[in-house]
């Protein structure tokens, strides 16, 4: 962590974090923040459900949670094709286009 404590320390280009050593691809910097936390929210309901489901032994909920996880990923930049070698407008319509799937339900089919 950097010294802000909430901050993971990143790579001096900026694409990655760095957390336990290790490398992850990090959010993509231009997605408004108002959106960026949408998407955040989306993600850690995801995550909360593929708990629930595993828990659960639900194969078919589990699938359907991980799905919205990997949508909430890929919106964020930190899956698929690198943030960082999309032009702006690529990257606006993969956050937008994201958020929608999330926010309609639509991204775990």
């Amino acid at each position: 962590m950097t010294a802000d404590a909430r901050q993971p320390e990143r790579t001096p280009d900026g694409r990655y974090i760095v957390v336990g050593g290790r490398r992850w691809r990090a959010t993509d910097p231009d997605i408004p923040e108002d959106a960026a936390a949408r998407l955040r929210r989306h993600l850690m309901a995801a995550r909360r459900a593929v708990g629930t489901a595993r828990r659960a032994r639900d194969v078919e909920a589990e699938r359907a949670a991980r799905a919205r996880v990997h949508t909430a990923k890929v919106a964020l930049g930190e899956r698929g094709t690198p943030w960082w070698e999309q032009e702006y407008a690529e990257r606006r319509t993969r956050w937008s286009d994201g958020l929608a799937a999330l926010d309609d339900g639509t991204a775990d089919a």
